[in-house]
């Protein structure tokens, strides 16, 4: 049966992007795990996202606060903004910032990093070596996402939360103690665990598609550029539908 090109591109680029993910997924669970580069990968994932993190975090909490509580005010209801806020943000939108943040800032990383080894054909020097460049670049890679950016949503939430208190304190005189009572008492565990499980998978989506961008680019410099711009764009794309499903099955299993 004849397909067309496109549609056959299409199946070719699944089938590459199945392979390589079975091919990570069997490196995990190959000897010699290498825990320098994964540790080394956490510490450049983690530890220097903070600053934009912290950044974003706080902006968004203070705006989403600002732009409330007028709305509130009319109904007298300005004392929910605190509890409001730290829902929101909580269940969707710090998750879904910060994902789009770091696959900003992290999947390009990645995607020009090895598109650049690629290039220099430092990639074929392992190979050629003995060395696994699966286990080494793309495993350890991939495993610190999917464990940094839980961690970092959980900062992104605590200073959105932080700007919430400075953005009340404009037009009202509320203490710190208030307001963190007020923002967790209607927090329940229910809106909490499903936020952290689906930015595992945020992380998971920005680590593979990253490192798959980069390291099934081709050889010319120009490459490098490209696997670092698509990898932004398609990580950001998984997060919109990952979010999307993560509500979706939320909503069924959770709050009905």
């Amino acid at each position: 049966m004849n397909l067309s090109p496109s549609l056959n591109n299409f199946l070719e680029k699944t089938g590459e992007q199945a392979n390589f993910f079975t091919s990570f997924v069997r490196n995990i669970f190959k000897g010699g795990f290498e825990w320098n580069e994964f540790l080394r990968q956490c510490y450049v994932i983690g530890y220097k996202s903070l600053g934009i993190v912290a950044v974003t975090g706080f902006v968004l909490g203070f705006v989403f606060t600002l732009q409330s509580l007028p709305t509130l005010k009319e109904f007298g209801a300005q004392g929910y903004v605190p509890s409001m806020v730290c829902i929101s943000v909580i269940r969707e939108i710090g998750p879904v910032i910060t994902g789009l943040i770091c696959a900003g800032k992290i999947a390009s990383s990645i995607g020009a990093e090895l598109g650049s080894m690629n290039v220099t054909e430092q990639i074929d020097s392992m190979e050629i070596s003995g060395a696994n460049p699966v286990q080494y670049l793309v495993v350890t890679r991939i495993l610190a996402c999917t464990c940094m950016i839980p961690l970092l949503t959980l900062f992104a939430d605590a200073m959105s939360l932080a700007g919430g208190y400075i953005g009340v304190n404009t037009s009202t005189n509320m203490s710190m103690q208030l307001y963190f009572i007020k923002s967790v008492q209607t927090l329940y565990f229910s809106d909490f665990f499903p936020a952290v499980i689906k930015t595992i998978f945020f992380g998971l989506a920005i680590g593979f598609v990253g490192c798959y961008k980069g390291y099934t680019s081709n050889k010319g410099t120009e490459s490098v550029g490209l696997a670092a711009n698509s990898a932004v764009v398609a990580a950001s794309v998984w997060i919109i539908i990952l979010d999307a499903i993560a509500v979706q099955l939320t909503s069924v299993f959770v709050y009905n």
